[in-house]
């Protein structure tokens, strides 16, 4: 495996746990701001609790909320990067940058329909061309907008050139990691979440390590 390979952890909502996250170097942290999500940060962690947090990548996740209630988070909870999970547009998100601060980067979902490759492939070309994004992340399309420890057909990501760096997400796992050596244009990072998880939001954090060192 490719060992410049960045890991994101999402949905975290214990204190503990992130002070052993950062303690392993992980690069991105990812806290998610969907009322609906089981792992929603705000029933565990407040914002001030999130912004005192010592890490350089705190990724807020966003489903479809409004541009003002979101750079009201990122202030508040000191967020680095916000992750677009919903069916935000370009000029939503052209609207968005211009009210974030300039150092805040932006990371913009592409949900995969493994039913439907003919409409995945229409929204990947939406977002090529939008300067306003730093990063594409490719999960797995669902009702519940990610979280579904189910993986899409990767072999998707063969068909297209991909003009960003891109996170690998979706039911990633121990088991099928080894699967992503079969992609032409490798990704930037990797985002895990609901595989390395005892429970919605508590991390197993020695299934984390065992998964860090598989990639060595």
């Amino acid at each position: 495996m490719n060992t410049s390979l960045r890991i994101k952890v999402c949905g975290l909502t214990r204190l503990d746990q992130i002070q052993e996250l950062i303690a392993l170097n992980i690069d991105f942290m990812g806290f998610i701001f969907y009322e609906k999500s089981p792992r929603y940060v705000l029933n565990h962690l407040t914002l001030d609790e999130i912004s005192k947090i010592n890490h350089h990548r705190k990724v807020g996740v966003f489903v479809n909320k409004n541009i003002e209630k979101i750079v009201e988070i990122t202030e508040k909870a000191n967020l680095n990067f916000i992750q677009l999970h919903g069916d935000e547009n370009e000029i939503f998100i052209s609207a968005l940058k211009q009210k974030l601060n300039s150092k805040v980067g932006i990371i913009k979902v592409i949900r995969i329909n493994p039913e439907s490759v003919i409409s995945t492939k229409e929204k990947f070309t939406t977002y090529f061309g939008q300067n306003d994004i730093d990063y594409l992340l490719f999960d797995t399309d669902s009702k519940a907008f990610g979280g579904t420890g189910k993986q899409f057909d990767w072999s998707i990501l063969n068909t297209i050139e991909i003009p960003l760096p891109y996170f690998l997400s979706g039911g990633i796992s121990e088991d099928n990691i080894e699967n992503s050596k079969h992609l032409k244009q490798k990704p930037f990072a990797l985002d895990i979440n609901s595989k390395f998880e005892t429970e919605p939001g508590n991390k197993d954090i020695s299934k984390i390590k065992r998964f860090i060192s598989s990639l060595l």
